[in-house]
């Protein structure tokens, strides 16, 4: 009897515990689904084919679209994912390849100072480096560059977390037979880890693509179309902000529209990484 009630006593913790899990899992998952249930609820109702292709010079004007802020997202995502992903994927090479050396200490150190910068100071910084200075001044590409610094080290954690996954026998085989060292990153480590690297840029993407207040401080938005990334260049993001600060309620239906726009695109994204991930991924 004594052993009975003992494990019925151990099934119902293992049944307790379970059910205390289930119910933080659920208590995390239920907002975003609420949040994402809002945006598609309050947004798609005023997608068509205007709203995505034509311009909206007028703030709370009921005519016009969000193309010029989705081409200026598309080309800001583009320019910071043209900075930061070479960057990114050499040094996360160099941080796994010399774990112990002093100057990965150092990188690593920045990158995690950097990491828990706040995106608003990030904005200030690069505003005083490369807008007030005139040597870009209020631009797209200083908006990029600004982006760049919060994607980066997203991109060099994972792509050092993912070439320290790859068992080292291939890399030792590569360089056995011959294989130069550099042909060996290229040819062999980069290839394996190329799933998480792709993850990791998605993550980065996924981080910047819907970051304003960087923007504020550097790209500064723009009333017309304008593809000079030498220019100030209006987003999606910016966008956002500046219509839901409006009094008009056609001003937040906007907002709600672009909202779901931008959602819209990192979804896109996310389904074509798949897409590439699942076709040149190599399984150990």
């Amino acid at each position: 009897m004594v052993k009975d009630r003992k494990i019925i006593l151990r099934i119902i913790k293992n049944r307790l515990f379970e059910f205390i899990i289930f119910i933080f899992s659920v208590s995390l998952i239920v907002p975003l689904f609420l949040m994402i249930f809002m945006i598609v609820q309050k947004g798609i109702s005023v997608i068509n084919w205007d709203f995505l292709f034509m311009e909206r010079r007028v703030m709370g004007s009921a005519t016009g679209g969000i193309l010029k802020d989705i081409i200026g997202t598309l080309i800001l995502i583009g320019l910071t994912v043209s900075f930061s992903v070479p960057l990114g994927i050499l040094s996360g090479i160099y941080l796994a390849e010399n774990r112990k050396s002093k100057i990965a200490f150092v990188i690593q150190w920045a990158i995690d100072i950097l990491q828990g910068v706040p995106s608003v100071v990030i904005g200030l910084i690069v505003s005083i480096w490369f807008v007030k200075s005139q040597i870009l001044g209020p631009s797209a590409l200083a908006g990029a560059i600004a982006l760049s610094f919060m994607m980066l080290p997203v991109v060099i954690k994972s792509t050092e977390e993912t070439i320290k996954l790859i068992p080292h026998i291939y890399k030792e085989a590569s360089i056995a037979l011959g294989v130069p060292y550099y042909k060996t990153i290229l040819l062999v480590i980069l290839p394996s880890s190329l799933s998480g690297i792709v993850t990791g840029v998605l993550l980065g993407v996924a981080r910047i693509a819907g970051e304003t207040a960087p923007l504020l401080f550097t790209a500064f938005g723009n009333n017309f179309m304008n593809t000079n990334i030498f220019k100030p260049m209006n987003s999606l993001p910016q966008l956002i902000y500046n219509y839901s600060m409006d009094a008009s309620p056609k001003s937040h239906a906007t907002a709600w529209g672009a909202s779901f726009v931008l959602i819209s695109i990192i979804l896109i994204l996310n389904l074509i990484s798949k897409v590439v991930v699942k076709k040149w991924k190599i399984k150990f």
